[in-house]
């Protein structure tokens, strides 16, 4: 009887205490599951800033079924000239088609609105509708920039706009919830909400990619408008999606708001984008390369070719060098580098910290301008004004035919007089050179991170690897456009 009655009584407080557990977690795992309460309090502040942008273009093309090719004399010739088009004449008429857009309102005083640029590139109209129905002509685009699509507009307004500002991006952590509000499909105002899914994505897009991406559903329409978090700061701007329907299936991306500020700033005062410029062909240090160079895989980016008279050759930093900080900020990897020199004010004086030969050393670079003309690669030199050479035998090492470069090697490819090294004549199809791409008609311009000029030289280089005990030789390679990069090749 007495251990019928501890059993209840210890029941009894087993079921107490887990009501009361219940009723202090119970709350904030709801609340955890289903996200905020609600955003409407929030979406009705911030509605008015965000706007609809429509564009429309005129194209001219030819009007009605074009003329079939009539013999001249043939039976009926007339007739099929009145019924196709009077007088056999293509007439030209104009069409418009249009096309809409999100944006928002960054300075109500000045008429200031962001958007995509490819929400009205082309236009020859915009027009910006608002929140409460009134409509108003874009004065002018004060700038653009299609490498992080992104535009900005203004306007004439009577009154001082509805406007929101901008928020660090940087802050935000995967899992934050934001908010997106923009014009889907056309339909007007509408407001969604979910998540930060990832953070510096790179969806191939441009050089400077490194988007926010969010579950908050985004639709066409949507490109253009504001991602806000839950404090009512901009974030990001939405972009783009990822879907085979065009619908939003939980993949969209945002321009991050600490990309996209200085790009504003500088269209603002400038009109245009004055990115910094370092002037180097930068790659990835994969496992094997970053084995062969001393240095972590993880980190850094490695200068692959540095361009003439570009700031890089001024400051030192040479071929063979990896970045690892810039400026004071770290080089994570390869994509890191030319977002933090495009961010970074043309004409400043900054550290450059490299690994070079398994040693540090910090270099003074004075960041240059960016223009467009730079990133283009130039066209080889065709003027070959070597001497006829005798080709020595041919060696093969690496998966790799070589030779030292010919008269008809240079002419066939494109390589100029000022080129030296070795000629690649053949790539074994199952070696790791053709799984790396090495190409035929390329050329060794390094072995080891010494010159290479005569078989002899390569061979001398992988004797040199042998003895550090190491199992691949690192090789500089440049191709027929000019492209140079570093790969690493194992020895056997």
């Amino acid at each position: 009887m007495l251990t019928n009655v501890f059993s209840s009584a210890r029941t009894a407080a087993v079921a107490a205490i887990a009501a009361i557990l219940l009723i202090l977690s119970g709350p904030s795992s709801v609340t955890y599951a289903q996200g905020p309460q609600s955003v409407a309090p929030l979406a009705k502040r911030l509605s008015g800033a965000v706007v609809n942008i429509s564009t429309s273009q005129k194209l001219k093309g030819p009007s009605g079924v074009p003329l079939p090719d009539v013999p001249d004399g043939a039976p009926f010739q007339d007739l099929f000239r009145d019924f196709f088009n009077r007088d056999g004449q293509e007439q030209q008429r104009s069409r418009k088609i249009s096309s809409l857009g999100s944006g928002f309102v960054i300075d109500g005083t000045e008429g200031l609105i962001v958007t995509n640029n490819h929400v009205i590139d082309g236009a020859d109209e915009i027009t910006v509708n608002f929140y409460d129905g009134t409509k108003l002509k874009v004065d002018k685009v004060v700038g653009r920039d299609p490498k992080t699509d992104l535009a900005l507009l203004k306007v004439t307004p009577e009154k001082p706009l509805k406007d929101v500002k901008f928020g660090s991006s940087d802050t935000l952590e995967v899992g934050d919830w934001v908010l997106a509000i923009g014009n889907p499909f056309g339909l007007g105002g509408s407001v969604s909400i979910g998540i930060i899914s990832a953070k510096q994505r790179d969806i191939q897009s441009g050089p400077y990619d490194d988007y926010l991406q969010t579950d908050a559903a985004i639709n066409k329409g949507n490109s253009g408008g504001p991602l806000f978090n839950m404090q009512g700061d901009v974030v990001g701007i939405n972009t783009a999606i990822i879907s085979p329907t065009g619908g939003s299936i939980g993949i969209g991306f945002a321009v991050p708001s600490d990309v996209a500020v200085p790009i504003i700033d500088q269209l603002v005062k400038f009109g245009e984008t004055r990115r910094g410029w370092l002037g180097v062909n930068i790659q990835s240090a994969t496992d094997d390369i970053a084995a062969s160079l001393g240095v972590s895989a993880e980190q850094g980016a490695l200068i692959s070719s540095v361009q003439p008279k570009s700031p890089a050759e001024a400051g030192g930093i040479k071929a063979g060098d990896v970045i690892v900080k810039f400026d004071g900020k770290p080089v994570p990897n390869m994509r890191a580098l030319p977002q933090i020199v495009a961010r970074t004010e043309h004409g400043k004086t900054v550290a450059v910290e490299v690994m070079r030969n398994r040693k540090p050393i910090t270099l003074t670079v004075v960041v240059g301008q960016l223009e467009e003309s730079d990133g283009k690669v130039a066209e080889p030199d065709k003027q070959d004004n070597t001497e006829d050479q005798e080709s020595l035998s041919d060696g093969v090492a690496l998966g790799l035919t070589i030779a030292p470069i010919g008269d008809d090697f240079r002419k066939r490819y494109g390589f100029s007089a000022k080129v030296r090294g070795l000629a690649i004549t053949n790539v074994a199809a199952d070696s790791e050179a053709a799984a790396k791409d090495v190409k035929v008609g390329s050329i060794i311009i390094e072995a080891d991170q010494q010159p290479v000029f005569e078989v002899a030289d390569l061979q001398a280089a992988m004797e040199r690897v042998k003895q550090r005990n190491r199992d691949k030789i690192l090789l500089r390679v440049e191709d027929s456009k000019g492209n140079l990069r570093f790969i690493a090749l194992p020895l056997n």
